[in-house]
């Protein structure tokens, strides 16, 4: 025999005893993943009565607004454009729980003009005796006539110590669940908010409980409660810290400041999570929302596994499911007219599938309608139908009473009759 096929009979028996390896290797992670995946579907476990977070599907904690007071500040990033409040009830009544990734809606006096309504999301685990939200101050945009945020504005300009807020009772169906199955947490900008909130009461009430955070920023100076985040996965060795900078600064180091150089996107997701049923909750601008749910749509995970809260009236269209404009346009195209008649008002006007929501149709005909975050979150745009019905183009957060609407999310579905 010579050298040659020496070598060659030594490279088979090594290639064939990796494939054998890597078979089984992937024999055990694919038996796992489908004890996991039983485990998961049939385990129905109530919640226990020593956690600290509401159930899904209760009713408010109390009616309309309550009087908090602001206990303390902090700045929570680099650049001091991230402000975190701590309320307080006036009341001094124990403050119920609730569900992690839920939102505060405020409401916010303006001199000589109608009040601001605006939603923040919570970003703290479930406490007694205080709510803490982390608010960032949205700039006028560039090369704009725009003015800055109103509400954010008013928070970092006009909220002190001490100072006094209206607050509606903690509400949202975007939260964390209370299963056991390993969970991937993905965040974007000022997105990390509701995502802190689920991570702080996973960590305390199931430390067990396999969990991933992908945070994307442009830098380190953009990064939210950074030390605490280190902390936290330096003591808790189920949970997988991955920072990712889009456009490090000079002095940001990969392995020490951040883990990856880029955005978070699917192709990082497919190399670092191991085969396994994860559910994935998803918070950030409008842009990334849409291609990361599409993005997990087409690598195979099921509807029911991701969850998403996209900023302001964003809509994100996910495959298999039919939009809402469908019903207008296919009216509009059959030359079906859809009128909108505007009781209070006394107008009726022919709609058109391209007007927007029915509060920007609304608006663009002179109609002044009380109106909040736009985003079906406050429920300030709650209208009474009397006649016709409406289709949601998202699920709104707020749940309208019997017989309402939330102009700022539908579009009609038939022709309408609005006390507007």
């Amino acid at each position: 025999m010579t050298v040659l096929s020496l070598s060659l009979w030594i490279a088979a028996a090594v290639c064939l005893q990796l494939a054998l390896w890597l078979s089984i290797s992937f024999w055990r992670h694919w038996q796992e993943y489908r004890q996991l995946r039983w485990h998961t579907r049939d385990q129905t476990l109530p919640p226990s009565p020593a956690q600290p977070m509401a159930t899904p599907g209760s009713s408010a904690a109390w009616n309309g607004y309550r009087s908090f007071r602001v206990e303390r500040k902090e700045f929570e990033d680099g650049l001091q454009s991230v402000c975190s409040f701590y309320l307080v009830p006036e009341d001094g009544k124990p403050l119920p729980p609730f569900l992690p990734g839920q939102f505060l809606t405020f409401q916010l006096p303006r001199d000589n003009s109608n009040p601001i309504v605006r939603c923040y999301s919570l970003s703290d685990a479930p406490h007694a005796d205080h709510y803490r939200v982390s608010i960032k101050r949205v700039p006028a945009p560039p090369d704009s006539s725009l003015p800055p945020g109103l509400g954010s504005s008013y928070f970092h300009d006009q909220v002190a110590v001490g100072s006094k807020l209206q607050v509606r009772a903690p509400s949202g169906h975007f939260h964390i669940d209370q299963g056991h199955a390993p969970v991937v947490l993905i965040g974007g900008g000022i997105g990390i908010t509701p995502m802190l909130s689920m991570l702080y009461w996973l960590l305390a009430q199931q430390p067990q409980r396999e969990v991933w955070l992908f945070y994307g920023v442009r830098n380190s100076q953009e990064l939210v409660m950074a030390p605490q985040l280190r902390q936290l996965a330096a003591q808790h060795p189920q949970f997988h810290l991955q920072l990712c900078f889009s456009n490090p600064l000079p002095g940001d180091q990969p392995g020490r400041d951040f883990q990856h150089q880029g955005r978070v996107d699917i192709q990082l997701l497919r190399l670092l999570l191991p085969l396994k049923p994860f559910h994935y909750y998803i918070c950030g601008p409008g842009p990334m929302m849409q291609s990361m749910v599409a993005a997990l749509e087409d690598w195979g995970v099921s509807d029911s596994q991701i969850h998403y809260e996209a900023f302001g009236p964003a809509s994100i269209k996910r495959r298999g499911v039919a939009q809402p404009e469908t019903a207008a346009a296919e009216s509009v195209a059959t030359g079906e007219a859809i009128l909108i008649n505007f009781a209070r008002s006394g107008k009726q006007l022919a709609w058109q599938a391209s007007a927007g929501s029915l509060l920007d149709f609304a608006e663009a005909n002179g109609i002044v309608v009380d109106s909040g975050c736009r985003a079906g979150g406050c429920g300030s745009c709650q209208t009474t139908i009397r006649s016709g019905e409406v289709t949601y183009r998202q699920t709104p957060d707020f749940d309208p009473e019997p017989g309402n609407c939330l102009l700022c999310v539908c579009t009609p579905k038939t022709s309408l009759t609005l006390e507007a």
